[in-house]
């Protein structure tokens, strides 16, 4: 008998990704739907597709978002529709009787200044990042919403806090994506023009934590997969969520160094310091989700090299939006 499983965001980075993964399990029927078929921030159209759909399992990777020049810029639209997003969908899976879901969050959640490696803990604990405060606000509750769903109806909405993706299909707009699509672009236009240099946002100094999106599909797939008792004996009352991601962070200098050698671009990085660093340290605790099975396979360089080829064999369709 076949799973019939509700992708939303399946055009996006991770909703693609996890349309990949979940098509090697021939038991696992997918159903998707274009912006143009159904606005996810509408709520009755939501309920009239669940009520005919009538999914078995969600993975709510749908998600307005972008790097720190997009969250500053439009704080109102990042708050605004992810929370309509997460709230439509949570509450018509519980109205149509779904009872497993995934919600796919943001390591964002956490207090800016947490201690390192941040672990599922830290969580409500402290002052939240300020270029990305509306967001964030909108992840914490998407992990809130799973959580009272399962506290007051018994659900089994599961949710995974991802560190920062990156990977095929992702948005490779110059200032409003994250910093590896913002940044391989920028080299590799420079690298066509034959450019002397390159400038990369702030001092290079902040130290980040980098997951493949395929590696993110596949942690996000066993999760779901999870036997409940299992899933619930890794995670305490009020603490459902679940990081994903490495355990191993670089600099952004660093960062850039890799991206330089990975495109191939022979001139000089210059670092502008005028531009906002963010969090000086972001690298998440995954030893919970190591305990429960899983751990990434696909390192930096190997992951930014399958990245770049894609993007170089996908110009035409390459996404440069907001």
């Amino acid at each position: 008998m076949s799973t019939r499983i509700f992708v939303a965001g399946h055009k996006g980075m991770v909703g693609s990704a996890l349309v990949a993964h979940l098509t090697k399990n021939p038991e696992a029927e997918l159903i998707y739907a274009t912006r143009d078929e159904l606005d996810l921030t509408n709520q009755a159209e939501v309920q009239s597709f669940f009520k005919q759909k009538r999914p078995d399992q969600v993975y709510l990777a749908a998600a307005k978002v972008g790097g720190i020049h997009a969250n500053n810029t439009y704080p109102a639209d990042f708050i605004y529709e992810n929370l309509m997003i997460e709230s439509n969908i949570i509450h018509a899976a519980h109205l149509y009787d779904v009872q497993k879901l995934l919600f796919l969050g943001s390591s964002c959640i956490y207090p800016a200044l947490a201690e390192q490696p941040i672990m599922e803990t830290a969580l409500l604990t402290g002052t939240l990042e300020s270029t990305n405060e509306p967001y964030a606000i909108a992840k914490i509750a998407g992990i809130k919403l799973c959580e009272s769903y399962n506290r007051q109806y018994r659900r089994d909405y599961r949710s995974v806090m991802p560190t920062n993706l990156y990977g095929e299909n992702d948005n490779f707009h110059p200032e409003n994506s994250h910093v590896i699509p913002a940044m391989m672009r920028r080299f590799h236009e420079a690298k066509l023009a034959n450019a002397s240099q390159v400038v990369v946002w702030g001092s290079g100094k902040p130290m980040r934590e980098f997951l493949h999106v395929s590696d993110m599909a596949a942690a996000s797939v066993h999760v779901m997969n999870l036997d409940k008792t299992t899933y619930q004996a890794n995670t305490q009352p009020m603490l459902s969520h679940i990081n994903v991601g490495t355990g191993v962070d670089c600099t952004i200098h660093e960062l850039a160094e890799t991206m330089k050698k990975v495109v191939g671009f022979g001139g000089e990085l210059v670092f502008d310091t005028s531009k906002p660093d963010g969090t000086p340290r972001k690298l998440l605790d995954v030893s919970r989700l190591q305990a429960l099975g899983w751990q990434h396979s696909i390192k930096l360089e190997e992951g930014l090299q399958s990245t770049y080829l894609w993007f170089l064999k996908n110009q035409s369709k390459v996404r440069y939006s907001q």
